[in-house]
């Protein structure tokens, strides 16, 4: 079993924020490390959809206002969010499906999305990432450079804070999308999380493809 990465090295990050800013970047930035990517995942708990991952290179001069946890704004904010980071940051996005989920587990899926939305990451000739900063207490493997996990980065880095908007709003989109697809299931009201309305659906219905058939209740017995 491979083990995680220590989250928050001392060494790079002696003084810690109490709230999303730029200092983590900065620490970084002052040691010759540049640029430097955050990445965060939107869907890891629902029964249905993918699980979506996006990865953030801020301009330092061009921060946004108001980044923070997408879990902490409301969809309106993150949508208003979600286009400033579009006109000043590198964005990349990567989703794992439900049969990539299913054939693994949600923990791996979750990396190898993180990992593969950094790999995207459009930088000029000759540039490559600095370092990432993920979220969580786990580095994505095969990452093309080193990384440091951040235990509640979404909260403590804006870099983080910005790819875990970007993951979020693209998730909902695109559930709300499947809606259309799968009608009876109420995935634009619930984005697949297992809420009492989603659950009594699949007890009538049966699962979809869309579905994660290793999460309970799904899971065989």
């Amino acid at each position: 079993m491979k083990a995680r990465t220590p989250p928050d090295s001392p060494r790079l990050f002696d003084d810690l924020p109490n709230g999303p800013d730029f200092s983590l970047e900065e620490a970084l930035r002052r040691k010759g490390v540049w640029p430097v990517a955050g990445t965060d995942e939107a869907g890891r708990g629902p029964l249905a959809g993918p699980v979506v991952a996006a990865a953030v290179i801020l301009d330092r001069d061009h921060i946004p206002d108001g980044l923070n946890d997408s879990k902490k704004l409301s969809a309106k904010q993150r949508d208003a969010l979600y286009e400033e980071i579009l006109k000043v940051a590198t964005v990349s996005i990567a989703s794992s499906s439900p049969r990539r989920i299913d054939a693994t587990d949600i923990r791996k899926a979750s990396l190898d999305a993180m990992q593969r939305a950094v790999a995207g990451l459009a930088l000029p000739a000759g540039q490559s990432v600095g370092h990432v900063l993920t979220d969580g207490r786990d580095v994505p493997p095969a990452l093309p450079c080193r990384g440091t996990a951040v235990i509640k980065g979404d909260a403590r880095s804006v870099s983080i804070a910005a790819a875990s908007i970007i993951a979020k709003v693209i998730r909902d989109r695109m559930m709300e999308r499947t809606a259309a697809l799968y009608p009876s299931y109420g995935f634009e009201l619930h984005a697949g999380y297992g809420t009492a309305m989603h659950r009594a659906a699949i007890a009538i219905e049966g699962p979809c493809p869309l579905h994660r058939m290793s999460f309970r209740p799904l899971r065989p017995n």
